[in-house]
């Protein structure tokens, strides 16, 4: 039961009065005899003064609304008799359907409001019609201020319940939504009867779907810590994806914001897929601020891919940096992600002489400049253009490499191996 302390004590103080200047069994017998009518003039007040009710597809809610007419009807007829404490379930739990019902909270307070006319008049007329002799401007007096406290306390009553509910059914949502991510994320076996019935209402099982994730992270990772700042980057990146023409659910994975995206790839069976899903993604993405660095998948075919497309994201997302906020799977070079995939065990194996040029490199000079030579087809006077340099700058560079390592930087293999070493020890963590 919810109810307001002090709203029902200036009902129980407004009733005693009131009480104390009507013959109270005569007032109750008026208000039973016309319980019809109150009931009908609260439900056709409202409907006159509140489009809300009328406009509403609901097919329970005139019905409703002419119960709990009849239920305050009743409830005031009580209170007059007995002189008891105002009995508030019926309030809240009529308050708790419109919750459920989505209805308008302030055209359910403004429905009180209106009940208050209604109210007031019919008090007023039982209040005259049982005064007491000596009394018969106070019992009018009285009779207002109790319609008044009446209709003060069932808006409360309402509005609080109505609030509880209606976080009820947020928390409800929170906790779905929740576990489609899990899902999502950890993938989920059709044969998981309510997994696959939850993908399937959220319309993730549709065969001709394809699916990207996308995570971002702060470019102050600490900055993950506080959940505002990583409840915003979510919201974020939900706002910049709003215009594509896709299904999305975002949320927080570990201290990243991740989105889940998702579109329609072919019309049918019968026709051609259309752009990659991660293209569209990019375009769009690179207008989030600098403070973010995103990593973003290749196209999933199904929500059972859905795992693996997380872990690409999470590569492309680790080679994210100032000057490339927003990295796509698909145009890192193969080298580049082998080396990102590397474990330590492919790092030990390095060989010496390549790690003597990575640790006698520090500022990455003979490194760029062997990658411009492969990049120029191990042409010179090539790479001496993209460089920006004269020819024997880039003939004096090599020397410098081949006199360190003790091979010939221009051969085919010993370049592969000195490239694919830079890539993965850089010079500034050898």
């Amino acid at each position: 039961m919810i109810e307001s302390t002090v709203s029902t004590s200036a009902v129980a103080a407004t009733l005693s009065t009131l009480r104390q200047r009507i013959d109270v069994t005569k007032a109750h017998d008026f208000l039973v005899t016309h319980r019809d009518e109150i009931m009908a003039a609260l439900r056709d007040n409202v409907l006159t003064r509140i489009p809300a009710f009328s406009a509403s597809h609901n097919p329970d809610v005139l019905p409703q609304l002419t119960t709990h007419s009849g239920a305050h009807a009743d409830e005031i007829a009580r209170l007059v008799l007995s002189g008891d404490a105002l009995q508030t379930e019926f309030i809240a739990q009529h308050a708790t359907q419109r919750a459920r019902q989505h209805f308008p909270l302030d055209a359910m307070l403004h429905a009180y409001r209106c009940g208050h006319r209604v109210f007031a008049d019919w008090l007023r007329r039982a209040a005259e019609h049982a005064r007491l002799s000596p009394q018969a401007e106070q019992a009018r007096d009285a009779s207002a201020e109790f319609a008044m406290e009446y209709t003060d306390a069932i808006s409360t009553i309402a509005a609080t319940a109505y609030a509880q509910a209606l976080q009820a059914v947020a928390d409800r949502a929170g906790d779905r939504r929740a576990e489609l991510m899990r899902l999502l994320l950890e993938g989920c076996d059709e044969g998981d009867a309510r997994g696959a019935l939850l993908l399937r209402e959220a319309g993730y099982l549709d065969r001709r779907m394809s699916f990207c994730v996308v995570l971002a992270q702060s470019a102050d990772p600490a900055e993950m810590l506080r959940p505002e700042r990583a409840q915003r980057l979510a919201d974020a990146l939900e706002d910049c994806l709003a215009p594509l023409q896709t299904h999305r659910h975002h949320g927080m994975h570990g201290q990243r914001a991740v989105v889940i995206v998702s579109h329609q790839r072919r019309s049918s069976g019968w026709t051609a897929p259309g752009a990659p899903l991660a293209d569209q993604l990019r375009n769009r993405l690179a207008l989030i601020g600098p403070a973010a660095h995103i990593g973003i998948s290749n196209d999933a075919a199904s929500t059972a891919r859905i795992p693996f497309a997380l872990r690409e994201a999470e590569l492309a997302l680790r080679m994210a940096a100032p000057d490339r906020r927003v990295v796509q799977l698909a145009e890192l070079p193969l080298r580049q992600l082998l080396a990102l995939l590397a474990g330590d065990e492919a790092r030990s194996a390095i060989p010496t002489w390549a790690r003597r040029l990575i640790e006698n490199d520090p500022d990455e000079l003979l490194v760029t400049t062997l990658r411009a030579y492969a990049d120029a087809s191990m042409n010179v006077v090539k790479t001496a253009l993209r460089l920006d340099v004269h020819p024997n700058t880039v003939y004096t560079r090599l020397d410098r490499i081949r006199a360190l390592i003790g091979q010939e930087p221009r051969r085919y293999h010993v370049l592969e191996t000195l490239l694919i070493a830079s890539d993965m020890v850089p010079a500034r963590s050898a």
